[in-house]
């Protein structure tokens, strides 16, 4: 493993995500494998294959007008030619503006996230995402308020 891996794993990861907030789709979907690859999106079930993953990032950046992530935690594994994303996704989201506003009411969530890359001749490439929301103490507390 050398420091080139890493920084390398942290260029693609990086642009996963700058990908995601220009909603440039094109540049996201040459970041996947072109083989099986997987996805979970917080609340979502197991999306698996290159058509279906692709298809709820179209659907994602279709309903969302502006997204922007703030990376923290970020720790980077690279064992021979897999590498291993882990990190806080600080999420700020708005989706389509009501009548009359430049932007629709904007939204802050939190997801850890496992990002899974595999070297290729092209250089590394997503082969699996998996996103889980983190649920805050307001949250717990009022799960145990209605239960």
């Amino acid at each position: 493993m050398s420091r080139t891996d890493i920084e390398a794993v942290e260029e693609v990861n990086t642009a996963f995500y700058e990908a995601m907030e220009r909603g440039d789709f094109d540049a996201l979907s040459g970041l996947w494998l072109d083989d099986e690859i997987s996805c979970v999106h917080p609340g979502w079930p197991v999306l698996t294959g290159r058509g279906e993953v692709l298809r709820s990032y179209a659907l994602i950046m279709s309903h969302t007008d502006y997204i922007q992530f703030f990376l923290t935690d970020t720790k980077v594994s690279v064992i021979s030619d897999t590498a291993v994303v882990t990190c806080t996704e600080n999420i700020l989201s708005g989706g389509p503006a009501e009548e009359g506003q430049d932007l629709g009411p904007l939204v802050g969530q939190l997801v850890v996230a496992t990002n899974v890359f595999r070297r290729t001749s092209e250089g590394w490439r997503l082969w699996s995402h998996h996103g889980s929301p983190v649920l805050t103490e307001d949250e717990d507390e009022e799960d145990e308020e209605t239960a």
